[in-house]
């Protein structure tokens, strides 16, 4: 069994309630960064001891919202004597546009990841993209470096399309199993 954590920024809750999907997925623990960028106490030493680490965040203005930015920006510390060298890492995003530039703040995650010496897991599904296809379908949206979620700016928490959630969960599900398999 591999240790996984889930540390995320969000800012209106969207972001939130899709980690918590993740985290169901991968049974993994959450870790949130709070409005002004921080974590909780004792956040850094969890993200440490996992094996696993997925980052969430809202892509605003074409990346990572300032707070997720502030806790990458924070990692240089564990980058610099490699403390998360040969973990397992993924990352999902979450904007109100169907595209949004969400591929430009996965890449940025991709990026943090392998500047920590670690080890992108894919999303590893195929994209709904049939005439047919609606929200209600897995992978809706056709990420395939992550996880891609919309949330329409006029949509509550509660209605995060339920494929976005489906693909969240069989996320996590598989990075926590990637990370298990590279454990063993």
């Amino acid at each position: 069994m591999s240790k996984t954590v889930v540390v995320y920024h969000s800012g209106y809750g969207h972001t939130q309630r899709v980690a918590q999907f993740v985290a169901e997925g991968a049974g993994a623990e959450l870790l949130a960064i709070d409005a002004e960028g921080n974590l909780p106490e004792g956040g850094w030493d969890k993200l440490n001891a996992a094996d696993a680490i997925i980052f969430g965040t809202p892509t605003y203005m074409g990346g990572p919202s300032w707070q997720f930015k502030k806790f990458a920006d924070a990692s240089s510390k564990n980058w610099y004597v490699r403390a998360w060298q040969d973990k397992v890492f993924g990352g999902f995003t979450n904007s109100a546009s169907p595209v949004g530039d969400k591929g430009a703040t996965m890449i940025q995650l991709q990026t943090l990841a392998s500047q920590h010496g670690g080890l992108w897991v894919s999303l590893g599904m195929l994209p709904s993209n049939t005439k047919a296809a609606t929200p209600s379908d897995s992978n809706h949206l056709g990420g395939s470096v992550g996880l891609l979620v919309r949330s329409p700016s006029d949509a509550g928490v509660d209605e995060v399309p339920q494929g976005d959630l489906d693909t969240a969960k069989a996320y996590g599900q598989r990075v926590a199993a990637i990370a298990a398999r590279l454990r063993a």
